[in-house]
C-alpha cells in the first residue's frame, strides 16, 4: 500500500471516530427530551442527566491529554468505542435511573475518548482545519438523518442512545487504519500526510488557555439552548415532535452546507474574522431562537444558528490544532470544549426555568459577545501561517526538512515544524555603476582571506 493510501486510509478513520465521538452532543435535545418524557424526570433532572453524560466525554478528554503519548491510538480508540457500545447500550436496555446515569457516564466516558484520539490525530494533518470540516460535515449529515429517523422508532429515551452505541459499532473496523504504537513511535515512524512529532514545552499557553477558557463559556452557550431547543419547540412554539425532528433536520443540513462552505473557503479570511463575526451572528440567532413563538420564528432561528455554528467551530479547532502539532492543545480546547457542553443542559434548564425561555437568551446572548473579543484576539495573535515541511524544504533544502522533524535537533537553531514561519526581510544589494542589471559573473565563491 502506497503512503498515500495509508495517508487516505488514515483521514478516513479520524473522520469516523469524529463523528462517534460527536454524535451525543449532537443528539442532545431528543436525548434530553427522551429522558425526560420516558423516565418521568423534570426537565432540570433530565438536563442533568445530560450534563453528567458530557461530563464524562470532558473528563475523558483532559485525562487523554495528560497520558496520551503512553497509549497508541489505535488502542485508545477501540477502548473509548468500546466504552460506547457497552455504556450507551446499557443505558438503552433499562428503565432503572440509577443504571441510565451510569451507563450515560460510560458512554460518555467512551465519546471523550474517541473525540480526543480524533482531535489529536486532525493536529497532525497538514491541513487541519480541512479534516476538522470533514468531521462536522460527517457528524452534521449523521445526527440530520437521525433525527428524521428517530420519530418514526417508538418513544422512550432507548432508541437515541441505541443510535449512538451502532454508530460505535459501525465504526469500529476502520479504527485498524490508525497507527497501532505510541504516540513517540508514531514520531519515528510518521507516515506521508501525517506531521512528525516534536518534544518540547506546551508552546503558546497564555494564547491557549485563553481560547480554552473562551471556547468553554462558548459551547456552554451553545449547548444551554440546545439542550432545550427541543422543548423551545414544543412548548412556547407549540410543535409537534416531528415537526420538531424535522426543523432539526433542516438545521443541521443548513449545517452541512455552512462547513462545506467553510472548508471551501480556508484561510482566506483567517482565523479572527469568521471566529469574531461568526460568534456575533451566533448570538443573534440565539436570541431569536428562544423567543421564538411560532413555526417561522423557531425554524430561522435554529437554521441559521445551525448553520454559522459548525463553521465557527471548524475554525476554532483548527486554531487548537495549529498551537501545537503533537496535539495537545487540540485535546485540552476540545476537552474545554466538551465541559462547557456538559454545563450547557442543566444551565439551560435552570436560566429557563427561573427567567423563561427569553430571559435565558438574553444571558446566553449577552455572554457570547463577551467571549468573542478574547478568542479573536487569539486567533490574531497566532494568525502565522505554519511552518511546514514544503516550505522548509523550499528555503533550507532536505536536510532542513530532516532535521526539523527531529526530535533530537536544537529547537533555537532549527525550525520546527508547526512553528510560525518568519518573515523574510528583503535585502538592497548596490549595483556598480555601468551596470544594468546583475547577473551570475556578478558574484563569487567566499574564501578565507589570506592576512600576512
Amino acid at each position: 500500500m502506497s503512503s498515500r493510501s495509508r495517508g487516505a486510509g488514515a483521514l478516513v478513520a479520524l473522520v469516523a471516530l469524529f463523528t462517534a465521538g460527536y454524535l451525543a452532543p449532537y443528539l442532545l435535545p431528543t436525548v434530553v427530551g427522551r429522558l425526560s418524557a420516558g423516565l418521568g424526570l423534570t426537565p432540570a433532572q433530565a438536563g442533568l442527566v445530560g450534563s453528567v453524560l458530557l461530563l464524562g466525554s470532558s473528563s475523558a478528554g483532559f485525562a487523554l491529554a495528560a497520558r496520551g503519548e503512553r497509549v497508541g491510538p489505535r488502542r485508545a480508540a477501540r477502548a473509548g468505542l468500546l466504552a460506547m457500545i457497552v455504556g450507551y447500550g446499557s443505558a438503552a436496555a433499562t428503565g432503572t435511573v440509577p443504571l441510565v446515569v451510569a451507563g450515560a457516564v460510560l458512554g460518555g466516558l467512551g465519546s471523550g475518548t474517541a473525540t480526543a484520539v480524533a482531535a489529536a490525530g486532525i493536529a497532525g494533518r497538514p491541513d487541519p482545519h480541512r479534516a476538522s470540516s470533514l468531521g462536522l460535515l460527517s457528524v452534521s449529515a449523521t445526527a440530520g438523518a437521525l433525527y428524521l429517523t428517530l420519530p418514526h422508532l417508538g418513544s422512550g429515551h432507548a432508541p437515541p442512545l441505541l443510535a449512538i452505541a451502532c454508530a460505535a459499532v459501525l465504526v469500529w473496523p476502520v479504527t485498524g487504519r490508525l497507527p497501532g504504537g505510541t504516540r513517540a513511535d508514531a514520531g519515528r515512524k510518521s507516515s506521508a500526510g501525517s506531521v512528525a512529532s516534536v518534544t518540547g514545552p506546551l508552546p503558546y499557553r497564555r494564547a491557549g488557555a485563553v481560547l480554552a477558557g473562551g471556547i468553554l463559556c462558548w459551547s456552554l452557550a451553545q449547548n444551554a439552548l440546545w439542550g432545550v431547543s427541543g422543548r423551545i419547540g414544543t412548548t412556547q412554539a407549540g410543535l409537534s415532535e416531528v415537526t420538531v425532528g424535522a426543523v432539526f433536520a433542516a438545521a443541521l443540513g443548513a449545517g452541512l452546507a455552512g462547513v462545506t462552505a467553510a472548508g471551501a473557503l480556508g484561510s482566506r479570511l483567517g482565523r479572527a474574522v469568521p471566529i469574531g463575526a461568526g460568534t456575533v451572528l451566533i448570538a443573534g440567532c440565539v436570541l431569536l431562537s428562544s423567543s421564538a413563538g411560532d413555526l417561522v420564528s423557531f425554524a430561522t432561528g435554529e437554521i441559521l444558528w445551525n448553520a454559522f455554528y459548525p463553521v465557527v467551530l471548524s475554525y476554532l479547532l483548527g486554531l487548537a490544532a495549529s498551537l501545537d502539532p503533537r496535539g495537545r492543545w487540540a485535546v485540552l480546547v476540545g476537552s474545554a470544549s466538551s465541559l462547557g457542553v456538559a454545563c450547557g443542559p442543566v444551565t439551560g434548564s435552570l436560566l429557563s426555568e427561573g427567567a423563561g425561555y427569553p430571559g435565558m437568551g438574553a444571558v446566553l446572548c449577552a455572554l457570547l459577545l463577551l467571549v468573542a473579543a478574547p478568542m479573536t484576539a487569539v486567533a490574531r495573535h497566532v494568525s502565522g501561517r505554519p511552518l511546514v515541511p514544503g516550505s522548509i524544504r523550499r528555503r533550507g533544502g532536505a536536510p532542513a526538512a530532516v532535521l526539523a522533524g527531529n526530535a533530537s535537533a536544537t529547537p533555537s537553531l532549527v525550525p520546527q515544524v508547526g512553528a510560525p514561519e518568519q518573515p523574510v526581510a528583503p535585502i538592497r544589494v548596490p549595483v556598480a555603476a555601468g551596470r544594468r542589471r546583475l547577473t551570475k559573473s556578478t558574484f563569487g565563491l567566499a574564501r578565507p582571506s589570506d592576512r600576512g
